[in-house]
């Protein structure tokens, strides 16, 4: 049996967790098996193992965690990498990157953000190539890819709060739109963290966006459906605000992450069919795939490496 096989991950004996410095007992079966994974590719490449120091703990040894002198181990490229600086030094206004997360966490979407996104924003032919294949009805060509983006955070025309996305594609649309996709990525993250303080324009927004089948119902203000609502209405506040005439939605997150993927759709149910804001969901596999499809089979190969390839962690309990 493997993860190829049943399509799910193993759960992994405590004893090979603590070889490998990756034993948390609060981690779900997938993050387990994702931290496992880091840990055995970080073992592998050589890299050097850093601390990590949790709220309540005192910093110890963490296999997913890159040592501080090592933290572009964590993007897939050199090119990337570069990237990752201009983006940090030229970063928006109140935008929230964590720098050592994003250059030692190897279980965080930040760094998977930008290993994912990042060859498309270096490469416009391909976030062409690859967007027109996610969304074949809806993009004709990419224009600019953004980091970390909102269009005002704190801004009370929107959101008024610090909601952005993770990545952020403008576009040309097949109708000949000025349009966008707003992306989320998630990786071992499963959409539980603490909600964000209710505002008064969230509930203003999602009655007028007709997005939704109850605008009002109490589940889109909690976890784990809250942030996704308020990136939603933050998609439907730049439409209704004429900084786009359209624009989506999407989440990428792995087909593995079973938490993220029944709290996407849970959401579903709660969005009105033929929205004026269009959400879609779409895993790793599948936009690792775009990207090969689309002309750059090298970096797919490291996606999938790093992303996909549970192989070492099922050999942790076949032996």
């Amino acid at each position: 049996m493997s993860t190829a096989l049943t399509g799910r991950v193993p759960f992994i004996p405590e004893a090979a967790l603590r070889a490998h410095h990756v034993y948390e007992p609060a981690d779900d079966r997938f993050r387990a098996a994702a931290r496992a994974r880091q840990a055995l590719l970080r073992e592998a490449k050589g890299w050097p193992i850093g601390c990590w120091a949790p709220d309540t703990d005192k910093a110890r040894e963490m296999g997913s965690y890159l040592a501080e002198d090592h933290g572009d181990a964590n993007l897939i490229t050199p090119d990337i990498a570069k990237l990752v600086r201009k983006e940090i030094a030229w970063r928006e206004d109140d935008a929230l990157i964590e720098v050592d997360r994003l250059y030692r966490n190897m279980v965080s979407s930040m760094p998977a953000t930008f290993n994912l996104i990042g060859p498309l924003a270096l490469d416009q032919r391909l976030a062409t190539a690859v967007m027109r294949r996610i969304c074949p009805d809806f993009v004709k060509k990419v224009t600019a890819t953004l980091f970390e983006h909102s269009p005002a955070r704190r801004h009370p025309a929107f959101t008024n709060d610090r909601t952005a996305f993770d990545a952020f594609f403008k576009v040309n649309t097949t109708s000949g739109e000025h349009g966008f996709v707003a992306c989320e990525v998630k990786y071992t993250e499963g959409l539980w963290e603490q909600p964000a303080r209710l505002r008064s324009e969230y509930g203003e927004l999602s009655r007028e966006s007709e997005l939704f089948i109850d605008a009002d119902h109490p589940a889109l203000r909690m976890a784990p459906l809250q942030q996704i609502w308020r990136q939603h209405l933050l998609a439907f506040s730049m439409v209704k605000n004429g900084l786009y005439s359209a624009g989506r939605l999407l989440v990428i997150a792995p087909t593995l992450n079973r938490s993220a993927q029944e709290a996407l759709a849970l959401y579903r149910t709660h969005l009105l069919p033929g929205g004026g804001i269009p959400f879609d969901v779409i895993s790793y596999e599948q936009l690792i795939g775009a990207i090969k499809r689309s002309g750059a089979p090298e970096i797919a190969s490291l996606l999938h490496e790093r992303y996909l390839d549970f192989s070492p962690v099922d050999q942790l309990v076949t032996g």
